[in-house]
């Protein structure tokens, strides 16, 4: 028996596809880069990112070095 998954919309276009919505791509987005932020962490060691107003340097180690503080 098939079920349907938690994601999966009864909204249908007229071709058979279901609508991509705005609560689901997002879900999806924010899973991607998680995953290629631990792929990155693997390989290069370290991962850039935005904390706080900064742009910091995050290491496996759990050290964070600040690069530059972002001007708004």
């Amino acid at each position: 028996m098939k079920t349907k998954s938690k994601d999966s919309t009864d909204q249908v276009t007229s071709d058979g596809y279901a609508y991509l919505t705005k609560r689901l791509l997002v879900s999806r987005a924010q899973s991607a880069g998680r995953a290629a932020a631990k792929e990155a962490m693997q390989i290069m060691g370290h991962v850039v990112t935005v904390r706080d107003g900064w742009v910091v340097k995050v290491y496996e180690d759990g050290r964070i070095e600040q690069l530059e503080e972002l001007k708004v």
